[in-house]
């Protein structure tokens, strides 16, 4: 369960992310910190969260469902 829920809030924080970046592009404030440090954020976010993803497949603290239909 506490895999999930460290999932659910780095998914969230990748959207936040991804809408942070999207604040300051509309800004265009030269004075302002980066889009792309936000959207690399975004990007090292989600390599973690496939790496926790296979982690945890791997060991066996999530499990995928048989069939998906």
């Amino acid at each position: 369960m506490l895999v999930k829920l460290i999932l659910i809030a780095l998914l969230l924080f990748i959207v936040f992310n991804l809408f942070r970046a999207l604040w300051l592009m509309l800004k265009n404030d030269p004075n302002k910190v980066s889009m792309s440090k936000y959207l690399g954020r975004r990007v090292l976010f989600s390599a973690i969260v496939m790496a926790l993803l296979i982690l945890a497949l791997a060991m066996g603290w999530i499990s995928p469902h048989q069939r998906p239909y």
